[in-house]
């Protein structure tokens, strides 16, 4: 009876290639297995750790609200909420914007799509190649990638164009204006491997958007709180979205997200909602984020050590088309060196990303300390001269 019950113990649903390592303890930029091995984490789980594992002041934060209060629903008054709201719109300079909180990036693209349909009208989304917005119904349609879209996630309201043309998106606009709800872009793409938006087009999507009545979403899930320098790597433009969606960042490993709109959306009950969304320990791990930023100038940090990996990586002949901008870094590697990702992990124990099939991405800590962006330069020129030698 044991041994016919033991075949029927619940396993994992298989959908996630995995590293066969098992972390068991993390601080700042490093991580040990269960071994005791320490790794350097350049890739910050998908840049979520954004102001280092295991901060103290993190740590504190949720452990004393913790003590009150876990969680209540969006039925009762949630201070917290306010608070967030405030500093939100102090560190990223969107003061008069309205957040909403919800708990995940793809439910934050969610949100910002249905927020502008409903301001709108329309139902037409322009999105654009090699974009990833999420894995739920219209943010799953509005990403370019095939494998990430289900028959029930199929409409005809999506157009994708070509990333940076300008011409191409004009040409949109003057056919389909009056159908196009919004345009959702990221600032710097993330799993599309790292292409960072130019400043004209992303002015072109204001100036459109403007003349068209569309709604310009800024998805700053993965490339912003800070990451690229700025607050909203859309920043570097130098003009603003009407919605913002966060996510990643925001809780440093606690799921938490949101969407900031300008002052011309107006909220009315039920259009939007969430259960978990804003709950008092996300609020809780959310305000530390943006202390432990705000008060260790982490965004400078972000474009000072940034820069010295970018300048370092354009000086290593092997590595090509070295991009990005703050802690947002992507570089090709040519066929020879095809399994550099994999030998940075195994052979010298650090964490990066990427992008297939021969992008690697830099997502560190935005606290990365020029000594450990230091160990990666020599680790890769290590491996870069093995692979030489041996060719």
């Amino acid at each position: 009876m044991r041994r016919g019950l033991g075949r029927l113990l619940m396993k994992l649903f298989d959908v996630y290639p995995v590293n066969e390592i098992t972390i068991v303890k993390a601080k700042g930029s490093y991580v040990w297995d269960d071994k005791g091995e320490q790794y350097l984490d350049l890739y910050g789980g998908h840049a979520v750790i954004s102001i280092g594992h295991t901060h103290p002041h993190w740590v504190k934060r949720i452990e004393e609200q913790l003590e009150k209060i876990a969680f209540y629903s969006n039925s009762v008054r949630i201070p917290l909420q306010a608070e967030l709201a405030k500093k939100l719109g102090k560190v990223s300079g969107k003061e008069d914007y309205q957040l909403f909180l919800c708990n995940s990036g793809a439910e934050a693209n969610e949100n910002a799509l249905k927020l502008a349909s409903f301001h709108t009208g329309r139902k037409k989304v322009i999105a654009f190649s090699k974009s990833f917005h999420g894995r739920t119904s219209l943010a799953a349609a509005a990403t370019d990638n095939k494998n990430n879209l289900s028959p029930v996630n199929e409409t005809g309201n999506i157009i994708f164009l070509p990333f940076n043309d300008e011409q191409a998106l004009e040409d949109c606009f003057k056919e389909n204006g009056k159908e196009i709800s919004s345009v959702i872009i990221e600032g710097i793409q993330g799993v599309g491997g790292i292409n960072v938006a130019t400043e004209s087009f992303l002015k072109k999507i204001r100036t459109l958007c403007d003349e068209y009545g569309a709604v310009y979403i800024a998805d700053s899930v993965q490339c912003g709180y800070g990451r690229s320098g700025k607050f909203f790597s859309h920043d570097f433009a130098g003009v603003s979205a009407d919605i913002y969606s966060m996510a990643k960042g925001m809780g440093n490993g606690f799921p938490v997200a949101g969407i900031i709109a300008s002052p011309k959306f107006k909220a009315k009950h039920f259009m939007l909602g969430s259960t978990f969304g804003g709950n008092h320990l996300a609020c809780a791990a959310a305000l530390a984020v943006l202390e432990i930023i705000e008060e260790e100038k982490l965004m400078g940090n972000a474009v000072m050590v940034g820069k010295y990996l970018k300048d370092e990586l354009e000086n290593i002949p092997q590595l090509k088309n070295v991009r990005g901008r703050g802690l947002m870094i992507g570089f090709d590697v040519p066929e020879e060196l095809k399994d550099l990702r994999k030998n940075l992990l195994w052979n010298q124990k650090i964490f990066t990303g990427e992008s297939k099939p021969t992008v690697i991405r830099l997502l560190p800590s935005l606290a990365l300390k020029k000594r450990d962006a230091e160990q990666f330069i020599e680790s890769v020129q290590a491996e870069c001269e093995m692979q030489k030698a041996e060719s």
